[in-house]
C-alpha cells in the first residue's frame, strides 16, 4: 500500500475514534444535496435523522452538530433556501428534522404551511386505526398537539393554516378561538377550518376579528359546519379572492354583506348552505370568474350581476337563474331537477348567448323541443343521462337531441353518456333503410363524438346514423357500451367494475348492432372506434 492511501486510511480511523469518544454521529452526506432529493428520499433521510435524534436526544438539543456538518460539508446557503427545503417535508418529518438541526429548528418555528388533522399528526381513529369518530382522549391529545405546535411557532412567515378535524366532535370552542386568533395575528393568507357536523349550529366563527382589520391578509377562506353571521358594516377584506363555505349557517343577506366587502373575490363555492334562499351576486365583483353552488336545499333564486363571471357549476333542485352575458362555461348536475336539457334548450340561448361549454347531468328527460334560439359560440356539449335502478326514461327519443345539435352551429365536440341498469327502450330491428331521418340539420363543425353507454335502442342508433350523415367534418366517433362510470381492468391484477348480467348481454347486442347498422354508414374519413366488453371479466356471460 502506497504512502498516500495509507495516510488517508490512518486519518479516517483517527476521525472514527474521535467520533466514538464523543458519542456523536454527524451526518455524513452533505445536506445541500437534499435540494436534488425526491420526496420519498427526503422522507427516508429524515426518518434516519429521527432515529438518531431518539438515541442522542439530549446531545442534539444542546449543540448544533448537524448545523456544523452543513457548514463543513456543503456551501453556506441562505436560510430561506433551507426553510423552503424544510417546508416541503410532511409535518411529522419536519418535526423530526427539527430535532437534529438548529437550522431546521428555526425553520420549524416559522414553517409557512401548517395542516392539522388526525392523519398529519399520526393519530389513530378510536385508538385502533378503525374508521369512525375519534374518541375523547384522542381528540384531547390532538388539541394539545396543535396548541403545543402553535405555541412554539413564531408566527412569522405563516401563509397557510388548515385545521381539519372532521371526525372530532369534542374540540372545545376555546381551542378553536385560540387557533383562529393565532391565524389572524400571524396574518395568514389561506385559512381552512373543517369541523365535525356537530358544530354546525354550535360554533360561531369570530367574524368580528375580520372586521377589525385582522382579515386583510387572507386570500383564501374555507369554512365548514359552523355559524357565520357577518353584519352590515363589515370591514373591507381587500385581498380575499376565494371563499368556500360547506354546511355553514349563513343567510342570503349575510352572504351579501360578506360579498360586498370582498371586492377582490375570484371564486365562490357554496355547498349545503341550507339557510340561503336567494343568492345575489353584486355587480361590484369585477374579478369573480368562478361560481359553484351545490345542494343548498332551500335555494330558489340565483341572480348574478358579476360582469366577468365565466364559469358556473350547479347541483340541486330547479332554481331561477339570471346571469350576465359574460358566462362561457356552465355545468348543471341534476339531483331533483327534471327535464334540465329541455330547460337549457329553451332558456339558455337568450340568457347566456356567449356560452362555449355546456355539461348537463340528468335523471329524467322529455323529448328535446324544437324552439327558436341558437348557441352561437357553443363548442363543447356533454350530456349524462343517469338511471340508477332501471332503464333511462323508456319513452325518451334520443334522436330528438339532433335539434339541440342543430342549434349549435359552432359545435366541435359532443359526448353522450348513458348510465342505466337495464335497457328498456325499443331495440332496433329489421331493415336498416327503415330508420328515421331528420332532414335540414347540418353540423358542419362537429369533429369529435363519443357515445358512452351505447345500446341497441332504435332511437340511439338513429341518432348515431344522423350524426354520421350530417357532420361532414367528423373525424372521430367512439361507441362504447360501457358507461363513463364503469372502471375497466388495466392489467391482470385489477378487474372491471361489476355490472349486471343483463347489461353485459346488452353490451354484446350493442356491438352487434354497430356492425349491422352503423359500420356501413361511416365514411372512410371517420375514425370509428367500437369498444367491446371485457372478455376476461365478462367473458363467462353468454347470450
Amino acid at each position: 500500500m502506497g504512502f498516500f492511501p495509507l495516510h488517508r486510511l490512518i486519518s479516517s480511523q483517527q476521525r472514527d475514534r474521535r467520533r466514538r469518544r464523543r458519542g456523536k454521529h454527524p451526518i455524513s452526506a452533505p445536506l445541500y444535496s437534499l435540494i436534488l432529493f425526491s420526496a420519498p428520499n427526503l422522507h427516508m433521510f429524515f426518518g434516519k435523522c429521527a432515529s438518531l435524534g431518539k438515541r442522542n436526544h439530549n446531545h442534539c438539543l444542546q449543540d448544533d452538530e448537524a448545523s456544523r456538518a452543513v457548514k463543513k460539508t456543503g456551501p453556506c446557503l441562505p436560510e430561506d433556501i433551507w426553510i423552503h427545503i424544510h417546508s416541503l417535508l410532511s409535518l411529522q418529518d419536519a418535526a423530526r428534522a427539527a430535532c437534529v438541526s438548529h437550522t431546521f429548528l428555526r425553520s420549524w418555528r416559522c414553517r409557512p404551511n401548517l395542516t392539522f388533522s388526525p392523519e398529519t399528526l399520526n393519530l389513530k381513529i378510536n385508538g385502533n386505526g378503525e374508521g369512525g369518530e375519534i374518541s375523547d382522549d384522542v381528540s384531547g391529545y390532538l388539541a394539545r398537539n396543535i396548541n403545543n405546535i402553535l405555541g412554539k411557532h413564531w408566527g412569522i412567515g405563516l401563509k397557510a393554516l388548515k385545521i381539519e378535524v372532521l371526525d372530532c366532535r369534542n374540540i372545545s370552542n376555546c381551542n378553536l378561538n385560540s387557533w383562529l386568533r393565532f391565524a389572524f395575528k400571524s396574518q395568514v393568507e389561506e385559512l381552512s377550518l373543517w369541523l365535525h357536523s356537530a358544530f354546525t349550529e354550535v360554533y360561531n366563527f369570530p367574524w368580528s376579528r375580520l372586521s377589525e382589520g385582522c382579515g386583510n391578509s387572507i386570500r383564501s377562506l374555507h369554512l365548514s359546519c359552523c355559524v357565520f353571521r357577518p353584519v352590515a358594516g363589515l370591514g373591507c377584506l381587500r385581498n380575499l379572492s376565494i371563499i368556500e363555505l360547506y354546511g355553514v349557517c349563513i343567510t342570503g343577506d349575510e352572504l351579501g354583506w360578506l360579498l360586498s366587502t370582498s371586492l377582490a373575490l375570484e371564486e365562490l363555492h357554496l355547498m349545503d348552505c341550507s339557510e340561503i334562499i336567494c343568492l345575489e351576486i353584486p355587480c361590484l365583483l369585477y374579478r369573480l370568474s368562478h361560481l359553484v353552488v351545490s345542494e343548498c336545499k332551500n335555494l330558489e333564486v340565483i341572480e348574478s350581476k358579476a360582469p366577468n363571471l365565466l364559469s358556473f357549476v350547479y347541483t340541486g333542485a330547479q332554481v331561477q337563474l339570471t346571469f350576465e352575458e359574460s358566462l362561457q362555461n356552465m355545468t348543471i348536475m341534476d339531483s331533483v331537477w327534471n327535464e334540465v336539457v329541455c330547460y337549457a334548450r329553451e332558456r339558455l340561448p337568450h340568457m347566456v348567448p356567449r356560452l362555449e361549454s355546456l355539461d348537463i347531468c340528468t335523471s329524467f328527460e322529455r323529448d328535446t323541443p324544437v324552439v327558436p334560439g341558437e348557441f352561437i359560440y357553443l363548442k363543447h356539449l356533454n350530456f349524462s343521462f343517469v338511471a340508477w335502478s332501471s332503464g333511462f326514461s323508456p319513452e325518451y327519443d334520443y334522436l330528438s337531441l339532433a335539434s339541440f345539435l342543430d342549434a349549435c352551429p359552432a359545435l366541435e365536440t359532443f359526448t353522450l353518456s348513458v348510465s342505466q341498469d337495464s335497457m328498456d327502450h325499443v331495440p332496433v330491428s329489421g331493415d336498416p333503410s327503415c330508420l328515421r331521418q331528420m332532414t335540414g340539420h347540418r353540423h358542419n363543425n362537429l369533429k369529435d363524438v363519443s357515445i358512452l353507454g351505447f345500446c341497441s335502442a332504435k332511437s340511439m342508433v338513429e341518432l348515431t346514423c344522423h350524426i354520421l350523415e350530417n357532420a361532414p367534418s367528423l373525424e372521430r366517433l367512439i361507441l362504447d357500451p360501457s358507461s363513463s362510470d364503469v372502471r375497466r381492468c388495466s392489467d391482470e391484477s385489477v378487474s372491471c367494475l361489476p355490472i349486471s348480467r343483463r347489461m353485459v348481454m346488452e353490451a354484446r347486442r350493442a356491438v352487434s348492432t354497430v356492425e349491422n347498422y352503423i359500420v356501413g354508414r361511416a365514411p372512410s374519413t371517420v375514425e370509428l372506434t367500437i369498444v367491446e366488453p371485457c372478455t376476461r371479466c365478462h367473458g363467462a356471460v353468454v347470450l
